[in-house]
Protein backbone atom coordinates (compact mmCIF):
# COMPACT_ATOMS: atom_id res chain seq x y z
CA UNK A 1 0.00 0.00 0.00
CA UNK A 2 2.66 2.14 1.00
CA UNK A 3 4.65 1.66 -2.49
CA UNK A 4 1.09 2.48 -4.24
CA UNK A 5 0.68 5.40 -2.34
CA UNK A 6 4.07 6.37 -3.61
CA UNK A 7 3.79 5.96 -7.07
CA UNK A 8 0.40 8.00 -6.78
CA UNK A 9 1.72 10.54 -5.52
CA UNK A 10 4.84 10.80 -7.44
CA UNK A 11 2.48 10.71 -10.56
CA UNK A 12 0.37 13.48 -9.29
CA UNK A 13 3.11 15.26 -9.11
CA UNK A 14 3.92 15.38 -12.31
CA UNK A 15 2.88 17.91 -14.69
CA UNK A 16 0.86 17.87 -18.06
CA UNK A 17 4.26 20.06 -19.16
CA UNK A 18 4.24 23.10 -20.86
CA UNK A 19 7.14 25.29 -22.05
CA UNK A 20 10.38 26.19 -19.97
CA UNK A 21 11.97 29.79 -20.47
CA UNK A 22 15.66 29.85 -21.58
CA UNK A 23 16.36 31.26 -18.70
CA UNK A 24 15.56 28.96 -16.73
CA UNK A 25 16.88 25.82 -18.25
CA UNK A 26 19.89 26.35 -17.07
CA UNK A 27 21.32 26.37 -13.65
CA UNK A 28 24.98 28.07 -13.99
CA UNK A 29 25.30 31.10 -12.49
CA UNK A 30 24.72 34.10 -15.11
CA UNK A 31 26.93 37.19 -15.03
CA UNK A 32 25.36 40.16 -15.57
CA UNK A 33 25.75 44.18 -15.01
CA UNK A 34 22.83 46.34 -14.02
CA UNK A 35 23.37 49.96 -14.70
CA UNK A 36 20.36 51.98 -13.82
CA UNK A 37 19.51 55.47 -11.05
CA UNK A 38 19.75 52.71 -8.22
CA UNK A 39 19.49 54.84 -5.33
CA UNK A 40 16.96 56.64 -6.98
CA UNK A 41 14.99 53.52 -7.18
CA UNK A 42 15.53 52.23 -3.55
CA UNK A 43 15.04 56.04 -2.57
CA UNK A 44 11.15 55.30 -3.30
CA UNK A 45 11.45 51.75 -0.84
CA UNK A 46 8.82 53.34 1.44
CA UNK A 47 6.25 55.04 -0.83
CA UNK A 48 3.13 52.81 -1.65
CA UNK A 49 3.89 54.06 -5.59
CA UNK A 50 6.64 53.10 -7.04
CA UNK A 51 7.80 54.45 -10.76
CA UNK A 52 10.18 52.42 -12.98
CA UNK A 53 13.48 53.98 -13.38
CA UNK A 54 15.08 53.18 -17.09
CA UNK A 55 18.56 51.45 -16.80
CA UNK A 56 20.05 48.43 -19.09
CA UNK A 57 20.93 45.13 -18.34
CA UNK A 58 24.83 43.80 -19.85
CA UNK A 59 24.92 40.11 -19.60
CA UNK A 60 27.40 37.53 -20.82
CA UNK A 61 24.84 34.57 -22.71
CA UNK A 62 25.77 31.05 -23.17
CA UNK A 63 27.50 31.50 -26.22
CA UNK A 64 30.06 33.11 -23.71
CA UNK A 65 29.08 36.81 -25.66
CA UNK A 66 28.32 40.24 -24.25
CA UNK A 67 24.57 41.28 -24.09
CA UNK A 68 22.43 44.02 -23.61
CA UNK A 69 19.23 44.60 -23.04
CA UNK A 70 17.22 47.55 -21.63
CA UNK A 71 15.34 47.33 -18.14
CA UNK A 72 13.45 49.38 -15.76
CA UNK A 73 13.66 48.76 -12.49
CA UNK A 74 11.76 49.66 -9.57
CA UNK A 75 11.51 48.49 -5.36
CA UNK A 76 9.33 45.57 -4.82
CA UNK A 77 7.90 43.34 -2.09
CA UNK A 78 6.35 43.92 1.41
CA UNK A 79 8.39 43.58 4.48
CA UNK A 80 11.68 43.45 2.67
CA UNK A 81 10.84 46.35 0.85
CA UNK A 82 10.87 48.74 4.22
CA UNK A 83 13.67 46.45 5.99
CA UNK A 84 16.23 46.39 3.77
CA UNK A 85 18.89 48.99 2.90
CA UNK A 86 19.20 47.61 -0.56
CA UNK A 87 15.47 46.78 -1.35
CA UNK A 88 14.50 44.02 -3.63
CA UNK A 89 13.74 45.33 -7.35
CA UNK A 90 11.67 44.47 -9.72
CA UNK A 91 13.12 44.10 -13.90
CA UNK A 92 11.01 45.48 -16.44
CA UNK A 93 12.17 44.42 -19.63
CA UNK A 94 10.76 45.34 -23.27
CA UNK A 95 9.17 41.82 -24.92
CA UNK A 96 9.94 43.36 -28.12
CA UNK A 97 13.48 42.78 -27.17
CA UNK A 98 14.07 39.93 -25.34
CA UNK A 99 13.00 37.92 -27.99
CA UNK A 100 15.35 35.19 -29.37
CA UNK A 101 17.78 36.33 -26.53
CA UNK A 102 18.09 34.33 -23.18
CA UNK A 103 15.66 36.37 -21.54
CA UNK A 104 12.92 35.63 -24.05
CA UNK A 105 9.29 35.71 -22.39
CA UNK A 106 10.78 37.95 -19.39
CA UNK A 107 9.09 40.90 -19.01
CA UNK A 108 8.51 41.74 -14.60
CA UNK A 109 10.49 39.77 -13.15
CA UNK A 110 11.36 39.66 -9.83
CA UNK A 111 14.56 39.61 -7.92
CA UNK A 112 16.03 38.35 -4.76
CA UNK A 113 18.95 40.05 -3.66
CA UNK A 114 21.05 40.53 -0.18
CA UNK A 115 19.78 43.45 2.19
CA UNK A 116 22.66 44.77 3.10
CA UNK A 117 26.28 44.65 1.46
CA UNK A 118 27.34 41.55 3.84
CA UNK A 119 28.56 38.26 4.40
CA UNK A 120 25.94 37.49 6.28
CA UNK A 121 23.01 38.90 4.18
CA UNK A 122 24.86 37.10 1.25
CA UNK A 123 24.36 33.70 2.51
CA UNK A 124 20.92 34.40 3.56
CA UNK A 125 20.40 34.88 -0.15
CA UNK A 126 21.68 32.11 -1.08
CA UNK A 127 20.48 29.26 1.38
CA UNK A 128 16.91 30.77 0.26
CA UNK A 129 17.72 30.15 -3.70
CA UNK A 130 18.67 26.61 -2.13
CA UNK A 131 15.32 26.07 -0.69
CA UNK A 132 13.56 27.30 -3.88
CA UNK A 133 15.88 24.74 -5.89
CA UNK A 134 15.02 21.56 -2.30
CA UNK A 135 11.80 21.98 -3.47
CA UNK A 136 12.10 21.49 -7.48
CA UNK A 137 13.87 18.41 -6.53
CA UNK A 138 10.88 17.60 -4.70
CA UNK A 139 8.26 18.62 -7.03
CA UNK A 140 7.67 20.51 -10.64
CA UNK A 141 4.93 22.23 -8.47
CA UNK A 142 7.24 24.90 -8.10
CA UNK A 143 9.14 28.15 -8.61
CA UNK A 144 12.21 28.21 -11.31
CA UNK A 145 14.63 30.57 -10.14
CA UNK A 146 18.29 31.48 -11.88
CA UNK A 147 21.11 32.60 -9.86
CA UNK A 148 22.79 35.69 -10.79
CA UNK A 149 26.33 36.97 -9.66
CA UNK A 150 24.84 40.62 -10.30
CA UNK A 151 27.11 43.92 -10.84
CA UNK A 152 25.03 47.19 -9.54
CA UNK A 153 26.24 50.32 -10.98
CA UNK A 154 24.52 52.91 -9.91
CA UNK A 155 24.66 55.56 -13.38
CA UNK A 156 24.13 58.99 -11.00
CA UNK A 157 27.22 57.73 -9.64
CA UNK A 158 25.55 58.62 -5.75
CA UNK A 159 26.31 54.69 -4.90
CA UNK A 160 29.84 52.99 -5.63
CA UNK A 161 29.26 50.12 -7.51
CA UNK A 162 28.97 46.39 -5.37
CA UNK A 163 28.53 43.06 -6.52
CA UNK A 164 26.34 40.25 -4.97
CA UNK A 165 24.32 36.65 -5.76
CA UNK A 166 21.09 37.64 -5.98
CA UNK A 167 18.35 35.54 -8.30
CA UNK A 168 15.64 35.69 -10.46
CA UNK A 169 12.12 34.14 -9.43
CA UNK A 170 9.83 32.55 -12.39
CA UNK A 171 7.23 34.88 -12.91
CA UNK A 172 3.73 33.33 -11.85
CA UNK A 173 1.69 33.16 -15.11
CA UNK A 174 4.71 31.67 -16.45
CA UNK A 175 4.89 29.10 -13.76
CA UNK A 176 1.09 28.72 -14.15
CA UNK A 177 1.33 28.11 -18.15
CA UNK A 178 4.50 25.89 -18.12
CA UNK A 179 2.27 23.36 -15.91
CA UNK A 180 -0.72 23.47 -18.00
CA UNK A 181 -3.06 25.16 -14.93
CA UNK A 182 -4.34 28.88 -13.90
CA UNK A 183 -3.21 31.13 -11.14
CA UNK A 184 -5.97 31.05 -9.63
CA UNK A 185 -6.69 34.24 -7.34
CA UNK A 186 -9.45 33.41 -4.56
CA UNK A 187 -9.55 35.57 -1.04
CA UNK A 188 -9.48 32.33 0.28
CA UNK A 189 -9.31 28.38 -0.34
CA UNK A 190 -11.36 25.76 2.01
CA UNK A 191 -10.69 22.07 3.63
CA UNK A 192 -12.34 20.17 0.53
CA UNK A 193 -10.98 22.62 -2.39
CA UNK A 194 -7.41 21.34 -1.56
CA UNK A 195 -5.45 18.53 -3.66
CA UNK A 196 -4.51 16.53 -1.02
CA UNK A 197 -1.26 14.88 -1.90
CA UNK A 198 0.47 18.10 -3.60
CA UNK A 199 -0.42 20.40 -0.53
CA UNK A 200 0.78 17.48 1.93
CA UNK A 201 4.20 17.59 -0.22
CA UNK A 202 3.88 21.39 -0.36
CA UNK A 203 3.46 21.56 3.69
CA UNK A 204 6.37 19.14 4.66
CA UNK A 205 8.51 21.25 2.34
CA UNK A 206 7.57 24.18 4.75
CA UNK A 207 8.25 21.47 7.92
CA UNK A 208 11.40 20.91 6.31
CA UNK A 209 13.00 24.14 5.88
CA UNK A 210 11.32 25.44 9.18
CA UNK A 211 9.25 27.99 7.41
CA UNK A 212 5.49 28.85 8.91
CA UNK A 213 4.95 32.27 7.35
CA UNK A 214 2.96 30.66 5.07
CA UNK A 215 -1.26 29.61 4.98
CA UNK A 216 -2.66 27.36 2.11
CA UNK A 217 -6.01 28.38 3.03
CA UNK A 218 -5.73 32.32 3.76
CA UNK A 219 -4.17 35.34 2.39
CA UNK A 220 -3.43 38.62 4.95
CA UNK A 221 -5.64 41.40 4.69
CA UNK A 222 -6.11 42.75 0.90
CA UNK A 223 -4.11 40.04 -1.04
CA UNK A 224 -5.42 37.17 -2.98
CA UNK A 225 -4.98 33.62 -1.27
CA UNK A 226 -2.88 32.95 -0.17
CA UNK A 227 -0.22 33.78 2.31
CA UNK A 228 3.22 33.14 0.90
CA UNK A 229 1.34 30.29 -1.16
CA UNK A 230 0.15 31.21 -4.54
CA UNK A 231 -2.77 28.73 -5.80
CA UNK A 232 -3.33 26.94 -9.25
CA UNK A 233 -5.87 24.60 -10.59
CA UNK A 234 -6.84 23.52 -13.80
CA UNK A 235 -9.98 25.77 -13.60
CA UNK A 236 -12.25 27.76 -10.78
CA UNK A 237 -13.83 24.50 -10.08
CA UNK A 238 -10.63 21.96 -9.68
CA UNK A 239 -8.66 20.95 -6.90
CA UNK A 240 -6.79 23.67 -5.64
CA UNK A 241 -2.59 23.42 -5.44
CA UNK A 242 -1.03 25.64 -3.04
CA UNK A 243 2.86 26.54 -4.11
CA UNK A 244 4.96 27.85 -1.47
CA UNK A 245 7.08 31.03 -2.10
CA UNK A 246 9.03 33.47 -0.21
CA UNK A 247 11.54 31.40 2.06
CA UNK A 248 13.56 34.03 4.22
CA UNK A 249 11.80 33.85 7.55
CA UNK A 250 12.54 29.95 7.52
CA UNK A 251 14.71 28.19 9.88
CA UNK A 252 17.04 27.18 7.49
CA UNK A 253 18.08 30.70 6.19
CA UNK A 254 17.91 31.95 9.89
CA UNK A 255 17.59 35.63 9.53
CA UNK A 256 18.39 37.86 11.91
CA UNK A 257 14.81 39.48 11.18
CA UNK A 258 12.93 36.70 11.21
CA UNK A 259 10.52 35.39 14.13
CA UNK A 260 7.97 32.37 14.17
CA UNK A 261 4.22 33.48 14.15
CA UNK A 262 2.94 34.70 17.74
CA UNK A 263 0.51 31.86 17.91
CA UNK A 264 2.55 28.93 17.80
CA UNK A 265 4.59 27.75 21.09
CA UNK A 266 8.53 28.28 19.77
CA UNK A 267 10.04 31.32 19.98
CA UNK A 268 12.63 30.91 17.08
CA UNK A 269 12.36 30.01 13.52
CA UNK A 270 15.32 28.03 14.19
CA UNK A 271 12.88 25.16 15.83
CA UNK A 272 10.53 22.93 13.82
CA UNK A 273 6.84 23.29 14.26
CA UNK A 274 4.29 21.53 12.30
CA UNK A 275 1.47 22.99 10.65
CA UNK A 276 -0.19 21.14 8.27
CA UNK A 277 -3.27 20.25 8.04
CA UNK A 278 -4.52 16.84 8.47
CA UNK A 279 -4.89 14.20 5.12
CA UNK A 280 -6.93 10.67 4.62
CA UNK A 281 -4.95 7.71 5.36
CA UNK A 282 -1.91 6.81 3.00
CA UNK A 283 -1.54 10.44 1.56
CA UNK A 284 1.07 11.92 4.40
CA UNK A 285 2.93 8.70 4.22
CA UNK A 286 3.20 8.74 0.69
CA UNK A 287 4.56 12.24 0.65
CA UNK A 288 6.71 11.64 3.75
CA UNK A 289 8.38 8.03 1.72
CA UNK A 290 9.19 10.81 -1.61
CA UNK A 291 10.99 13.11 0.51
CA UNK A 292 12.93 10.18 1.87
CA UNK A 293 13.88 8.91 -1.62
CA UNK A 294 15.01 12.39 -1.95
CA UNK A 295 17.67 12.89 0.69
CA UNK A 296 20.73 12.08 -1.27
CA UNK A 297 20.09 14.46 -3.99
CA UNK A 298 18.69 16.97 -1.33
CA UNK A 299 22.75 16.80 0.92
CA UNK A 300 24.15 17.36 -1.86
CA UNK A 301 22.42 20.21 -3.37
CA UNK A 302 23.42 22.36 -0.33
CA UNK A 303 27.21 20.21 0.21
CA UNK A 304 28.17 20.90 -3.56
CA UNK A 305 26.50 24.60 -3.74
CA UNK A 306 29.79 27.01 -5.23
CA UNK A 307 27.71 30.67 -3.63
CA UNK A 308 27.10 28.88 -0.06
CA UNK A 309 30.21 29.92 2.04
CA UNK A 310 31.67 27.34 4.92
CA UNK A 311 29.93 28.48 7.75
CA UNK A 312 26.26 28.34 5.76
CA UNK A 313 26.87 24.52 4.36
CA UNK A 314 27.71 23.25 8.17
CA UNK A 315 24.45 25.10 9.43
CA UNK A 316 22.53 23.88 6.34
CA UNK A 317 23.96 20.16 6.73
CA UNK A 318 23.10 20.63 10.48
CA UNK A 319 19.46 21.53 10.04
CA UNK A 320 18.54 19.05 7.07
CA UNK A 321 19.98 16.48 8.91
CA UNK A 322 17.47 17.14 11.49
CA UNK A 323 14.87 16.80 9.44
CA UNK A 324 15.29 13.80 7.99
CA UNK A 325 16.28 12.62 12.29
CA UNK A 326 12.85 12.98 12.72
CA UNK A 327 11.33 11.39 9.51
CA UNK A 328 13.98 8.24 10.81
CA UNK A 329 12.25 8.02 13.82
CA UNK A 330 9.00 6.74 14.83
CA UNK A 331 8.41 8.56 17.92
CA UNK A 332 9.27 11.75 17.02
CA UNK A 333 7.66 11.47 13.31
CA UNK A 334 4.20 10.76 14.90
CA UNK A 335 4.41 13.23 18.11
CA UNK A 336 6.06 15.75 15.55
CA UNK A 337 4.06 15.62 12.52
CA UNK A 338 1.21 13.03 12.83
CA UNK A 339 -0.38 14.26 15.97
CA UNK A 340 0.15 18.11 15.05
CA UNK A 341 -1.76 18.29 11.96
CA UNK A 342 -4.41 20.73 11.64
CA UNK A 343 -8.11 20.22 10.89
CA UNK A 344 -8.96 16.54 11.57
CA UNK A 345 -12.71 17.64 12.42
CA UNK A 346 -12.89 18.94 9.13
CA UNK A 347 -11.01 16.02 7.18
CA UNK A 348 -13.77 13.57 9.59
CA UNK A 349 -16.68 15.89 7.84
CA UNK A 350 -15.51 15.42 4.21
CA UNK A 351 -15.03 11.78 4.81
CA UNK A 352 -18.72 11.44 6.35
CA UNK A 353 -20.03 13.46 3.53
CA UNK A 354 -18.63 11.03 0.61
CA UNK A 355 -20.22 8.46 1.81
CA UNK A 356 -23.52 9.78 2.86
CA UNK A 357 -25.88 8.16 0.19
CA UNK A 358 -28.02 11.14 0.99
Amino acid sequence: MRCLSLLLLVAASAPIGARELPLFQNDEILKAVLTAPIAQAYAQKNQETRIYFPGQWTYIDENGETSRLDVSIRARGNFRRIYCDLAPLQLNFKKSQVKGTLFAGQDKSKLVSPCFNTATYQRYVVLEYLAYKTLEILTDYSYKTRLVRLSYVDSDEKLEPWTAVAFILEDDSDMADRLGMQRIKVPSVSFDELDREKTALAELFQFMIGNNDYSVLRAGKGEDCCHNSDVLAVDEAGLKIPIPFDFDFAGLVNANYAAPPSHLPITDVQERYYTGLCHPPGVLDAAIEHVRSKREEIVALFANSAELDGQGKQYARYYIRGFFYILDNPGRLRKEIYQRCRGQHLLDAMAESSTDPT
